[in-house]
């Protein structure tokens, strides 16, 4: 073969293979603006970039409704304790109970019932960081405290 056939055989090959990238190319360019509005590459990207930034302002609204909600959780009861006790050493079985509602913070209620044969008297008491204007009993100091770890589970 001469030189200038095998620089034209060379020349060829060349050619086929950048017309299989080109085509290779397009399909991907094809496939890339499938679905968009944008008609050259670059203003593919301007909608990718707008996209990107809507979406940074909904993660910044989802962030702080998320903290917002952790707040109000916080701030509900779900440390919830109930001891039976027996008060009065005449009655038999544990009929007086004390029942403690408080959240993270240690604020909430406490009810407590005493029951003996004559009456039965029922108390609820407000319970601020854990403690109470109020005098407690031992059995409501616990409930309270027993609350306050359940809360904060």
């Amino acid at each position: 073969m001469s030189t200038n056939s095998l620089l034209l055989a060379v020349l060829f090959v060349l050619a086929l293979v950048a017309l299989i990238f080109a085509v290779r190319n397009h399909i991907r360019l094809n496939h890339l603006f499938k679905g968009s509005k944008a008609s050259s590459l670059e203003g593919l990207l301007q909608d990718i970039v707008r996209h990107i930034g809507s979406l940074n302002n909904l993660s910044n609204e989802h962030s702080e409704k998320i903290a917002v909600i952790t707040e109000k959780i916080k701030r509900q009861g779900h440390g919830v304790k109930i001891m039976r006790f027996n008060p009065f050493a005449d009655v038999g079985g544990t009929q007086s109970f004390a029942v403690a509602i408080v959240n993270e913070e240690g604020d909430g209620v406490v009810f407590s019932s005493l029951y003996s044969r004559e009456r039965m008297s029922v108390f609820a008491k407000p319970v601020t960081r854990g403690a109470s204007d109020v005098e407690l009993t031992k059995e409501e100091a616990t409930v309270i405290t027993e609350a306050q770890k359940e809360a904060v589970r």
